[in-house]
């Protein structure tokens, strides 16, 4: 369970009675997506002629882009978490944050989860006892990744739902 049982109105559209801009949520989809395509590769050497998750990515994007319905970016997301029930460890943990970054387009609350998924993926890839500290370095890069204008938004987020996720965001 990564999402909170009551939603935060600052991850609800304006025109939903909440106070996220159309333009914030592009950006935390398209951030969501970065933290997933950062890990793709442990999914990909796993699974390479599975393409669901890369197109969930590319999903989001376009959404982001106003290319693509927010209907058919949360379907991608969907496929993309069933590519990660077929596998486990590292890749599964990768599909999923595809899936979760796909599906931010319809909940922004999701950004959460590609973030988290994605620090998953690296902890289980690393060797031996280095995936606690893989972690923290990839949630530090990540938050590097934030764009100025929700970077506020998304690391106050990650405080109030850190037990949510795992409690990946103690970096």
């Amino acid at each position: 369970m990564i999402l909170p049982t009551e939603r935060d109105p600052r991850f609800i559209t304006i025109r939903r009675g909440g106070s996220l801009t159309d333009s914030d949520h592009r950006l935390l989809a398209c951030w969501a997506a970065t933290c997933a395509e950062h890990v793709l590769h442990l999914f990909e050497s796993a699974q390479p002629s599975d393409p669901r998750p890369r197109a969930a990515i590319g999903h989001v994007r376009a959404w982001a882009r106003g290319e693509l319905r927010m209907s058919e970016s949360r379907a991608a997301g969907g496929h993309a978490m069933a590519a990660a029930r077929e596998v486990s460890g590292a890749p599964r943990h990768a599909a999923f944050a595809a899936g979760q970054a796909a599906v931010v387009a319809h909940v922004a609350a999701h950004e959460l989860g590609a973030a988290a998924y994605a620090i998953k993926a690296v902890r289980a890839a690393a060797p031996g006892s280095a995936g606690e500290e893989a972690g923290r370095l990839e949630c530090s890069w990540q938050r590097d990744q934030l764009p100025t204008a929700v970077r506020e938004l998304v690391l106050d987020d990650q405080r109030l739902r850190n037990e949510l996720c795992w409690s990946v965001f103690d970096c």
